[in-house]
């Protein structure tokens, strides 16, 4: 274990008072006038003692760390969508349209309102489009007994 700061300041002041003991013991032996001599040394000993014990005490202080504890702000959960297996599997009602043309006309699943209004309308199964001839151009839908074996609701929101 390696000596640390405080140990090596324990030592240097027991050496602070082993040498003074020493310096008092060869004054006692002066004679009277020595005494003021002696007085003035103790007393400058004590003035140097009584400011390192300041300097050491003001160290120890500016270690310390001070932390201001803050309290977090808030939080305000927004309210989740519904999990991905269960909303992904509902299609908008309102893409449900009569469409004239197709076998003498039936109920399909617009593919365009499903774009605008399903998000997940790419994953849609294949096997439900349909194709067909409107007049003018080629129409895409999807059949809706189809969407509705392999999963799919058609829900109003």
């Amino acid at each position: 274990m390696q000596p640390t700061q405080h140990t090596n300041l324990h030592r240097k002041f027991i050496a602070f008072v082993l040498a003074t003991s020493i310096a008092i013991t060869g004054f006692s032996a002066a004679p009277a006038r020595a005494d003021e001599n002696v007085a003035k040394i103790l007393t400058g000993l004590a003035v140097l003692g009584i400011i390192g014990v300041a300097i050491n005490k003001d160290r120890k202080r500016n270690r310390t760390v001070t932390r201001t504890i803050v309290d977090p702000e808030p939080v305000h959960p927004k309210p989740r969508p519904l999990p991905p297996q269960v909303s992904r599997y509902d299609l908008p009602a309102q893409c449900l349209r009569f469409f004239p043309a197709y076998k003498d006309g039936r109920n399909l699943m617009g593919q365009k309102c499903l774009r605008k209004n399903y998000h997940h309308a790419k994953a849609l199964p294949q096997q439900c489009r349909v194709t067909f001839w409107n007049g003018r151009r080629h129409k895409n839908a999807f059949k809706p007994r189809c969407l509705r074996r392999n999963g799919y609701r058609i829900v109003r929101r």
